[in-house]
């Protein structure tokens, strides 16, 4: 006989920009915000009763009331604004979840300063989190980047792996490192700030990514992790997924050219996929 298992429900991707128009400059933000909501919700799927459903529609609306009321100035204190708020709303729901996406959105450099009211995005990456809380626990704040673009043009190497009649990749000693870098780090105690906590983890990510002379991918993300945890004590841990973006090298020689390690195909697919989570 079926029955009912673990279900939640909510809405996605509801995207919102706010401006705060100080009288001397503007602060904008765009997110890309996820709500999930778990409860008492079984007889909805199993006899059609919507009585304890908020509808999805609702939360959207939601996100943009919020969004209007809210003093909060990182993505992190928006999103627990946003559970506690569903929480105490709604006493069918056990528990919330909230996640966010922000654009990398920067005030534009105009004759070396930046402007007041302009902005540039700067990137393909995501800064995230991810706020989860049952109702009678503790708030969990998970923070983090997603497509952080990187890339290297030296002191990355790949020898000494494993060679079957299958192997065709040839040994490396000096090869472009490129990734499409996703890190997403939990807290032990909370953060002070989460936008200093956010920048000195992502600066220490970037200055061990430059630095590291990479044996292999697993090398490397091994030390940003380490990097990552000794810059943020507040860290608990961080979970770090480093695809190839694979760089290869042209052969010339049929033009009658040498190709010193100069002209390369980026390209993506099929990738090596590197993910580990480094823990105090």
């Amino acid at each position: 006989m079926a029955h009912l298992g673990t279900n939640c429900y909510g809405k996605s991707r509801v995207r919102v920009m706010k401006v705060v128009r100080h009288e001397t400059h503007h602060v904008m933000k765009e997110w890309n915000v996820r709500v999930l909501l778990h409860g008492d919700f079984e007889t909805c799927f199993t006899q059609g009763d919507n009585s304890n459903i908020l509808p999805t529609d609702t939360m959207k609306n939601t996100v943009y009331y919020l969004a209007r009321e809210s003093q909060a100035g990182t993505l992190e204190e928006f999103a627990i604004e946003l559970v506690e708020y569903l929480l105490a709303n709604n006493p069918q729901v056990t528990k919330a979840s909230v996640e966010i996406e922000e654009k990398s959105w920067k005030q534009m450099l105009i004759d070396g300063a930046p402007h007041a009211t302009t902005y540039q995005l700067c990137g393909p990456e995501m800064q995230t989190t991810e706020v989860i809380r049952e109702r009678d626990g503790a708030v969990i704040v998970t923070s983090g980047v997603d497509g952080l673009v990187i890339l290297k043009t030296t002191n990355s190497a790949f020898t000494g792996y494993i060679k079957d009649k299958l192997t065709t990749l040839p040994e490396n000693t000096d090869r472009i490192f490129a990734t499409r870098a996703t890190a997403t780090w939990d807290y032990s105690a909370m953060p002070s700030g989460y936008d200093a906590t956010r920048s000195a983890a992502l600066t220490a990510l970037m200055k061990a990514f430059a630095d590291h002379n990479s044996l292999s991918v697993q090398h490397t993300l091994y030390d940003i992790g380490a990097a990552m945890l000794a810059a943020v004590p507040e860290m608990s841990r961080v979970k770090l997924t480093l695809p190839n973006i694979h760089c290869l090298l042209v052969d010339l020689s049929r033009f009658g050219q040498q190709n010193p390690n100069q002209i390369f195909v980026p390209t993506d697919e099929p990738s090596g996929y590197i993910e580990a989570v480094i823990e105090r």
